[in-house]
């Protein structure tokens, strides 16, 4: 604990050996000893003024206890005397104290110790109280110094009958928005505060009752508030009503308790179910995060974020408290102001995200679903958009959704509607409060094959010249495994087998790869950012896995064999890998081999005095070469633009043509036989310069090419062209 104890105290008094008044031969001093005292019986009484300000600055008040007057130690019982200055210490936030003493004055068997304490505080900040005084008296009882105490030793009026208040200024929470300025989450639900006067309530028993009804809180909970956690004198915010429950009980609760009744903004998600997966939700703290809230000055009914942004960015979003505080007369009339401090602003956020982009994928999945049936095979979807450039998130969609106003504390919706809706979404198999963008983690199939020909080109084994005859099938000792082509599509160069999708090509690549080196495979992949967290920071996401010959031996018991690389090669096996995953390794392809952070706020700030944050951030440069980049790009180009593409049929009258979309379609088999595959498509766009990066990627539905690719190019005639554009 600080302590800056600095004392220009008494020299000693010298005394002339002549006859007369000592006042007229003493050296003036600092201070005016009184004559009757000797200088021992001076020191004496410095040592107990030191002592009790020393124990108070260590919080040891047993000791300051035991240097009071015995008078005093009878009128105020230790545990009275204790609670005072603890009850007085919590409401000026109290962390640490400082004295600074001055002089010591006084005659016969009174004197005063004169001194400064500073008062360093959580919110209210440090603040001085200046010339203050500590009464000391020669206590026969003890037959030595001691301190006569008052409530006028913590703060001088306090002894006038004054009382501590603290006004606390807690700002309201901050807006959220969209990149274009659409508000996603601002402060324009209303509920209502029920305050009571504790010590005015005209009848305590019906009071209790009726709040404990109608806050629906047990009568136990009611009357500790009022009569354990509360002053006499308080005005007690009871609880929150919603608006329809006020209306009908306002007035039991004003006749039984004389109650008011204030507003109060609450969060409000406008279009509850657009990004529930990136807003997040708000609601109380949890007992652990308690502690951490109030050394700031908010308290265990603070409403905090509790997921997504709302708690990734909490603090921006909340600001910090500030108040003023006050010695306040029994009149109410406030005597002296202690500390005013201003609270610090919060800030908004402006995301990244297109709220109409993402309004218009959540369409498109929602129609596709309901029109193809998807339902009963298809637990879910996500859908990424990312600029390449960057790394900012234009679209980041999950679906099912849910409406996040259904988990705040006060929902807009209504609590019995909302409690209805929080059963629906518990018991839902689908688990809609997964975001399966970040956190779903699944076998990657055929988009796993623009990894592996990069892992081949770059690592010498192939080049662009390098052919396999693909006949519909591989074969190697015996585990003969198939193309989906049956006849297969004859000979194949890199780029081809990308456009093709060739399965005997990759389970080639895998093979010969794993020859050189088996951690060949696994090493390029982790480069590209598979088996690892993403860096998108703001939610919670999976790392999925990549197998190794290391975490294969170790999790299973067996060694690591060539079918480990050869399933890899096609994304199929132990592998996992999430949507946004793979999509920051294909926006790496388009940008030439950069894998960025993925960003997700934009700019913070108030009004139009904003800071950027979604600066570019280059987590790791591949370091890729440019000419096995082009092999790739081609190969992907002609998955939509030729006749062998097995996207190009989707593609064939999509005005996309124009500007050159590259893609790669997926599917992926899952473990449960009876079950459809996993559909993928990944694009980037313009194909010349390219600007942004998508994958679609919809659970148990078929292939990747029937499903996830138009539901893609219908997503990006959207982005480029327009509603009016989507294709029939």
């Amino acid at each position: 604990m600080r302590r800056k104890i600095l004392f220009q105290f008494i020299a000693l008094m010298l005394l002339s050996g002549c006859q007369g008044d000592s006042a007229d031969s003493a050296v003036p001093l600092p201070t005016a000893p009184p004559a009757t005292s000797p200088v021992s019986d001076l020191v004496a009484a410095e040592q107990v003024a030191r002592a009790f300000l020393d124990a108070w600055l260590a919080g040891d008040f047993a000791t300051m206890h035991g240097l009071l007057t015995f008078r005093n130690r009878e009128l105020t019982p230790f545990d009275d005397f204790q609670a005072y200055y603890e009850s007085a210490q919590n409401r000026m936030w109290l962390e640490e104290l400082e004295y600074h003493p001055h002089t010591l004055s006084g005659d016969g068997g009174v004197l005063k110790f004169h001194y400064d304490m500073t008062f360093y505080t959580r919110v209210p900040g440090a603040f001085t109280d200046a010339n203050r005084l500590l009464h000391l008296v020669l206590d026969p009882q003890v037959g030595g110094w001691r301190v006569a105490w008052s409530e006028a030793d913590v703060f001088a009026e306090l002894g006038q009958g004054a009382a501590l208040l603290f006004e606390a200024q807690v700002p309201g929470r901050a807006n959220i928005y969209d990149r274009n300025g659409r508000a996603l989450a601002d402060q324009n639900g209303r509920v209502v505060r029920v305050l009571v006067n504790n010590e005015r309530i005209p009848d305590r028993e019906a009071c209790y009752q009726v709040l404990s009804e109608i806050l629906d809180k047990s009568l136990t909970d009611i009357v500790e508030l009022f009569e354990l956690r509360s002053g006499a004198d308080w005005l007690v915010e009871a609880g929150i009503l919603e608006p329809d429950a006020f209306i009908k009980s306002n007035d039991r609760i004003k006749l039984d308790c004389g109650a008011e009744f204030r507003q109060k903004p609450t969060r409000r998600y406008n279009e509850g179910e657009l990004m529930p997966h990136v807003l997040g939700h708000v609601g109380y703290p949890d007992a652990d995060q308690i502690a951490q809230l109030q050394a700031i000055g908010f308290n265990a009914e603070t409403i905090i974020g509790k997921a997504g942004i709302e708690a990734s960015m909490n603090d921006t979003l909340a600001g910090r408290p500030g108040g003023r505080l006050s010695l306040v007369g029994s009149d109410g009339r406030r005597v002296r102001v202690l500390s005013d401090v201003s609270s610090r602003a919060p800030e908004s956020l402006w995301l990244t995200i297109d709220a109409d982009l993402q309004a218009e994928i959540m369409r498109l999945l929602e129609s596709a679903y309901e029109r193809e049936g998807w339902a009963e095979e298809s637990d879910g979807a996500s859908v990424v958009m990312m600029d390449v450039t960057n790394g900012e998130i234009l679209a980041l969609v999950s679906y099912p959704s849910y409406d996040a106003n259904i988990i705040n504390p006060f929902p807009t919706i209504g609590r019995e509607q909302a409690r209805r809706a929080l059963e629906e979404l518990a018991n839902d198999e689908r688990t809609p409060q997964l975001n399966r963008a970040t956190q779903g983690a699944y076998p990657t199939g055929s988009v796993m094959k623009g990894l592996s020909a990069l892992a081949a080109l770059e690592s010498g084994i192939y080049d662009e010249a390098t052919r396999f005859t693909c006949i519909g099938s591989w074969n190697y000792g015996g585990d003969v495994r198939y193309d989906w082509l049956l006849g297969g599509h004859g000979v194949m160069s890199v780029q081809s087998g990308i456009t093709n999708s060739c399965n005997p090509f990759f389970y080639e690549v895998g093979f010969r790869l794993n020859a050189v080196d088996p951690g060949l495979l696994p090493s390029w992949a982790h480069t590209m950012g598979l088996g690892q967290l993403t860096g998108i920071n703001l939610l919670p996401e999976e790392a999925g896995n990549i197998p190794t010959p290391d975490n294969v031996e170790r999790s299973t018991g067996l060694p690591w064999s060539y079918a480990h690389s050869v399933n890899l090669s096609i994304g199929q096996g132990e592998v996992q890998a999430s949507p946004l995953q793979m999509l920051r390794m294909y926006a790496a392809i388009a940008n030439g081999g950069y894998l960025l952070r993925p960003q997700l706020v934009r700019e913070r700030g108030i009004l139009d005095q904003r800071t950027p944050m979604a600066e570019r951030d280059v987590m790791r440069d591949a370091k890729l070469d440019p000419a096995n980049l082009a092999i790739i790009r081609r190969g992907m180009c002609d998955v939509i633009n030729t006749y062998s593409g097995t996207a190009a049929h989707q593609f064939t009258y999509s005005p996309l043509l124009e500007i050159g979309v590259c893609g790669k379609t997926g599917t992926a088999q899952v473990p449960e036989p009876a079950k459809p595959p996993h559909s993928w498509f990944i694009a980037y766009a313009p194909a010349k310069e390219p600007k942004i990066a998508i994958v679609t990627m919809v659970e148990t539905v078929g292939e990747g090419s029937a499903v996830a690719a138009p539901l893609t190019r219908d997503i990006l005639e959207y982005y480029f062209f327009g509603a009016d554009t989507i294709s029939p």
